[in-house]
């Protein structure tokens, strides 16, 4: 059975990333070439990845390239810095689907770049990226960047066992 995974901010190519957040590599290349191989030692060819923004400051045939070497049915929730580039253009670059607004994914989860405002009244919890190592308190939020998940896409089922009590599950 497929699984569902979710991920955040690589930052494909963006070699001032390394110094801004602290990443633990020597250049953009080694980071691209690690992230690679850190999504692909987790996810599998018929598994599906949400990806929360921010992927690529790459031009379209590089992108395109690093997209083709991922494993899953990839979907992009376009970040801020992805929007100077439009659906198309990442559906083009090998997307398998692009929103450009966030998503509600299984009745209960938000999907979004940004953190999305949320009071403890609300009944949902919002998968985001965008804050890189900083986090939101909490049980309402799941920072889904790199930086917080060793650079690896994280499971759905890790996340719900984060979020979601076991007799809800």
């Amino acid at each position: 059975m497929p699984h569902v995974y979710v991920i955040s901010d690589h930052h494909f190519g963006h070699a001032n990333i390394i110094d801004f957040e602290s990443r633990p590599f020597t250049d953009a290349e080694q980071m691209t070439e690690v992230m690679i191989e850190k999504w692909n030692a987790v996810v599998q060819k018929e598994d599906k990845v949400f990806h929360l923004g921010d992927f690529s400051f790459l031009n379209k045939e590089k992108t395109s390239a690093v997209v083709s070497r991922l494993n899953g049915y990839k979907t992009l929730i376009m970040g801020n810095h992805d929007r100077g580039r439009t659906r198309s253009w990442w559906l083009s670059a090998g997307f398998d689907e692009v929103s450009e607004h966030p998503i509600v994914y299984g009745g209960f989860f938000f999907m979004s770049h940004e953190p999305m405002y949320m009071n403890k009244h609300m009944p949902y919890v919002n998968l985001h990226g965008h804050i890189h190592s900083q986090k939101y308190e909490g049980g309402q939020y799941v920072n889904v960047c790199v930086e917080h998940w060793e650079y690896t896409p994280v499971s759905f089922d890790t996340i719900k066992a984060m979020v979601v009590p076991s007799e809800e599950q």
